[in-house]
């Protein structure tokens, strides 16, 4: 069974919306889109170079799929995105949507049916991992589902205040392994958590 890879950029308060710039997702009047930029550098570049060496194919929700299905194509030639997009282009994409219409960009497949029973059959596929990037609501039904085998977080020194979180009140209880971990020089947390079970609980010697 191939495994389902969730990575995330998260702030210290949970917020996941908007990472990348102010147009990515505003609802909400969300004002900080953007937040990680200031924080990019070699260490944040050479993870995502890491994450992306192994074979993948992407899964995505239906906002993020709109986001990237507008960039990555038309990256140009000498773009030092370059390569990116060229594997990004050419991977299979697995998009859960509502929408009707066509997914217009290359190699891409609507889910159909029940998410959690449609991401269930993926996995049981022979195949590389499934990777999916922001898709915050489908993420938490993923969580919801105890579908979710690894987190990828790198984990910004900011808090926001508001907007969309990655963890919601109803993720079913999951214990969770760190497999690494790293900062960056600004201060960037680079985690890798890989699921391990049931939570397992405790109790401290009471004193009388």
């Amino acid at each position: 069974m191939r495994q389902l890879i969730v990575s995330a950029f998260i702030s210290l308060d949970g917020v996941i919306q908007s990472p990348g710039g102010p147009r990515e997702d505003p609802s909400g009047e969300f004002r900080l889109g953007g937040w990680i930029v200031p924080y990019a550098d070699e260490a944040t570049g050479q993870d995502l170079q890491d994450l992306l060496s192994q074979p993948f194919e992407l899964l995505l929700g239906r906002r993020t799929y709109d986001i990237f299905a507008a960039y990555w194509p038309r990256v140009p030639a000498d773009s030092a995105n370059r390569a990116i997009a060229d594997l990004f282009n050419s991977v299979p994409k697995h998009v859960a949507t509502h929408r009707s219409g066509t997914l217009d960009w290359q190699n891409s497949h609507a889910l159909e049916g029940n998410l959690a029973d449609a991401i269930r059959a993926l996995k049981r596929q022979d195949g590389t991992n499934l990777l999916t990037f922001g898709s915050g609501d489908m993420v938490r039904q993923l969580l919801v589902a105890g579908l979710v085998d690894e987190l990828r977080l790198l984990i910004y020194p900011a808090i926001l205040g508001r907007g969309k979180r990655l963890f919601g009140d109803n993720a079913l209880a999951s214990a969770f392994t760190l497999a690494h971990s790293t900062s960056t020089p600004g201060g960037v947390l680079i985690t890798r958590y890989m699921r391990n079970g049931e939570v397992r609980t405790g109790a401290f010697e009471e004193v009388e």
